[in-house]
């Protein structure tokens, strides 16, 4: 027996952009589609706002993630995603506001509960904070964790290490030791265009000594 759903297989973008860009105009900087994804940029003050009226107005029920990236040569180095779901229209759009290390971007934990643990997640990994987080705690690293993971100056060794230690009964921490020099290495195959010479290269440069005429072939 098949069973109907009001929400479409197959969802479009077409008039989406129109439609939320007129609601939310006050709040807007910009708007695009890319690769197929509907995306806003508002600014950080007004988010709450905005997803409220893209839950309420926009039948956007559900936010699915919040995620950061990281512009280390912008003035406000980070960017904060929300991205939203509409069960009704089977449809996805994400909502960006940028934020740098001493501004919080308000929490939308008044919206959705579960943004709570998603906006921890952000200021685990990025050091972004949220204003009006009751409960704005690291999440993924451990307790007495220095610094951001996902920051792009953030060493890719990190600063301590831990193990569990025989001698003490315990985990340890201790601080991070590289059993050889960090080295950077360079997997542009030789046949691209490799500025440097490969050990062997230099044979290549040498004259090949006559070949001997085959069958002792007489002067």
């Amino acid at each position: 027996m098949a069973v109907l759903h009001s929400a479409p297989k197959f969802a479009s973008n077409e008039g989406v952009i129109d439609a939320i860009s007129e609601s939310i105009s006050v709040w807007l900087i910009d708007a695009q589609e890319t690769h197929g994804e509907v995306s806003f940029r508002v600014q950080r003050d007004a988010i709450e706002q905005v997803l409220r009226s893209l839950r309420d107005d926009h039948q956007y029920q559900q936010l699915m993630e919040i995620a950061g990236v990281d512009y280390p040569d912008r003035a406000e180095r980070f960017e904060v995603v929300y991205m939203l779901l509409s069960l009704t229209k089977n449809h996805r759009v994400m909502v960006k506001c940028s934020a740098d290390e001493n501004t919080p971007v308000p929490t939308v934990t008044t919206l959705w509960p579960n943004a709570g643990w998603l906006e921890r997640e952000v200021f685990d990994m990025f050091g972004v904070t949220f204003a009006g987080n009751p409960d704005l705690r690291r999440i993924l690293t451990d307790y007495g964790f220095e610094g951001h993971p996902f920051r792009k100056d953030f060493p890719l060794t990190g600063y301590t290490e831990l193990r569990y230690s025989e001698e003490e009964k315990r985990v340890v921490y201790e601080p991070v030791e590289l059993v050889q020099e960090m080295r950077e290495f360079d997997f542009l195959s030789p046949w691209e265009g490799a500025d440097y010479v490969l050990p062997g290269d230099e044979k290549a440069d040498e004259k090949a000594p006559p070949a001997k005429p085959e069958g002792g072939a007489k002067k």
